[in-house]
């Protein structure tokens, strides 16, 4: 799976795209300037990338635990009620195949509303890593929390260039719909 991200020098974007190809950036960037603050920011998440530019190779991918690998089916613990445990007892395919029915059918019904609370939530972790800062931090988030952008594209307006376009770009999911 690739990881698309962007990274910043400061409040300066140096690069954007494939985690792989950005982090070459970064690394150059951290060899032209040792006191360069470089931070990589996953798109899809908000969260910060921690990299160890000194490292030469990939640490190896640490073995998996129970479930069914091939497939992609990991075991957790799931705690339910004594009526809920009786419930799926009942079920066609035993508790695992009910779990998984009911799981992808909350997915479908509430698609909409998790990709635009995933994009608040990444949006926020960015501002609050890059412009957390900068005049109007509070009011921007709580306009955008309130589905309001103009008046969020109002306060991030006077911010670094970089960091209010990637916040704009980012905060662009969050607003569908919301007007």
């Amino acid at each position: 799976m690739n990881i698309f991200c962007t990274a910043f020098s400061g409040k300066k974007r140096i690069a954007s795209g494939d985690l792989a190809e950005v982090s070459l950036k970064a690394k150059a960037e951290l060899a032209q300037n040792d006191r360069a603050q470089v931070l990589i920011f996953d798109d899809r998440t908000g969260h910060v990338i921690d990299l160890d530019f000194r490292l030469s190779k990939p640490e190896d991918t640490p073995a998996r635990g129970p479930g069914r690998p091939k497939l992609g089916v990991v075991a957790r613990e799931v705690t339910l009620l004594p009526r809920h445990w009786d419930w799926l007892a009942t079920q066609p395919g035993g508790a695992s195949v009910a779990l998984r029915k009911l799981v992808e059918q909350a997915r479908v019904a509430n698609r909409e509303k998790d990709r635009r609370r995933q994009a608040l939530e990444s949006t926020y972790r960015f501002l609050s890593a890059m412009a957390g800062n900068e005049p109007g931090f509070e009011e921007a988030t709580r306009a955008m929390f309130a589905g309001n952008r103009t008046h969020f594209d109002e306060l991030v307006e006077p911010w670094p260039v970089d960091v209010r376009d990637h916040a704009r770009k980012m905060a662009m999911a969050a607003f569908e719909g919301s007007e």
